[in-house]
C-alpha cells in the first residue's frame, strides 16, 4: 500500500532538498517520488544527503507538471499555509495520514510539496483535493522541505500501522481521478463559455468558485459522469 503513495515535489532548486526529502520517505517505509518541473536533478549532493536512499533517487519519476505528476490519482493533497484569498479544504497533518492510507489502498494517491522560496501556486493548489497545513509554531514557523516531508511521511506510516494492527478494512471513496476532473472542468468552463455564463474577456472568479464548490462536495467518479452527460447535452442543443 505504501508504494501508492507518491510524494510530488513541485519546482524544487536545491538538489540537496532532493537528497534529504528522499531519507524522510525512506525511514517512514515510501519510496515513490515524483519531481515535478525540478530546476535542478539528482546530483552527487543529493545522493550524499540522501544518506543510504540513493534508490529512491535512482527510481525517481521526472515529469514537466503538477498535471503529469498526479493524473492517475484519485486523492491529492498539497501542502500549504493557511490562505484567506483561496478558502479550500483543510486537513491537519493526522487527518492527511489517515487519509492517504485509506486511499492508497485502492490505486495511487499524491501529497504535493511546493517550492522551497514560495510553494504552490494557486492554480497549482486548485488541482487538489484537499490543503495540508502543519501547525508550527506561529512565532517560528519555518520548516524547511525535508522537515515537512519527513512530518507527513511519518503521520502516514503511523495511519498505515494502525489500519493494519486493526485488522479492520476502510473502504477508500470513489475519488474520480485527476486527469478526469481536469476534462470535467475544462468541459465546464466550455459550456458555460457557449451559454454566455462566462464572458471570455472578463471571466473573473466564476471557475475557480466552482472548482472549490465541487472539490468540497466531494463529487464521486459516477456522479462527476452525469455531469458530464448533462453538459453533452447542453452542447448539443447549442450547437443546434
Amino acid at each position: 500500500m505504501l508504494s501508492n503513495i507518491r510524494v510530488v515535489l513541485v519546482g524544487t532548486s536545491h538538489p540537496g532538498n532532493i537528497g534529504s526529502t528522499a531519507r524522510a520517505m525512506k525511514t517512514m517505509g515510501l519510496s515513490n517520488l515524483y519531481l515535478a518541473e525540478p530546476r535542478v536533478e539528482p546530483d552527487g549532493q543529493s545522493i550524499a544527503l540522501a544518506a543510504g536512499a540513493s534508490d529512491i533517487l535512482r527510481d525517481v519519476t521526472i515529469v514537466d507538471s503538477l498535471e503529469a505528476a498526479i493524473a492517475d490519482c484519485s486523492l491529492v493533497i498539497a501542502t500549504s499555509a493557511r490562505s484567506r484569498t483561496l478558502d479550500w479544504p483543510m486537513l491537519e497533518p493526522r487527518e492527511a495520514g489517515e487519509k492517504l492510507s485509506v486511499q492508497a489502498t485502492s490505486g495511487p494517491v499524491a501529497i504535493v510539496f511546493g517550492r522551497e522560496n514560495h510553494g504552490l501556486s494557486n492554480e497549482e493548489l486548485q488541482k487538489c483535493n484537499y490543503h495540508l497545513a502543519i501547525p508550527a509554531n506561529p512565532e517560528y514557523s519555518s520548516l524547511n522541505l525535508a522537515q515537512a516531508v519527513q512530518i507527513i511521511c511519518y503521520e502516514t506510516r503511523v495511519a498505515h500501522l494502525a489500519l493494519q494492527n486493526s485488522g479492520q478494512e476502510k473502504q477508500a471513496e470513489d475519488y474520480p481521478l485527476s486527469e478526469d476532473l481536469e476534462r470535467f472542468f475544462v468541459h465546464l468552463e466550455s459550456t458555460l463559455s457557449k451559454t454566455g455564463f462566462i464572458i471570455k474577456n472578463h471571466p473573473g472568479q466564476i471557475m475557480v468558485k466552482l472548482r472549490r464548490l465541487f472539490t468540497k462536495a466531494k463529487v464521486e467518479a459516477a456522479e462527476m459522469n452525469i455531469l458530464r452527460g448533462i453538459l453533452t447535452s447542453i452542447d448539443k442543443k447549442i450547437d443546434k
